[in-house]
């Protein structure tokens, strides 16, 4: 049975809200002014691309830098080796750009 990678759709995921934290600190720049959102991410290609949803994401507003944290990192590599049983299979759209 194959289960979906993410309970929350693609709009969710794409959004521009954010959420502030407070108690981390930028792995960059050491600010304070934290957001986390959810992203959409593609990895491989072809026959090999899987899409993850709902990725929980880190955003500084102080540097403009974004970035995963390593537990984070670690269930996208869980979810990249799980791939047959937790991806499901959705039609598409792709265009190339002029």
């Amino acid at each position: 049975m194959k289960r979906k990678l993410s309970s929350r759709s693609a709009s969710v995921a794409n959004s521009s809200s954010s959420q502030s934290t407070s108690s981390e600190n930028c792995a960059y720049c050491g600010s304070l002014n934290l957001h986390r959102r959810l992203v959409t991410r593609s990895f491989g290609k072809g026959d090999k691309l899987l899409v993850i949803e709902g990725i929980p994401s880190i955003s500084c507003g102080s540097c403009g830098e974004s970035y995963f944290t390593a537990a984070t990192m670690h269930e996208i590599e869980r979810v990249k080796a799980h791939r047959k049983a937790l991806a499901v299979t959705r039609p598409i759209p792709v265009a190339t750009f002029a």
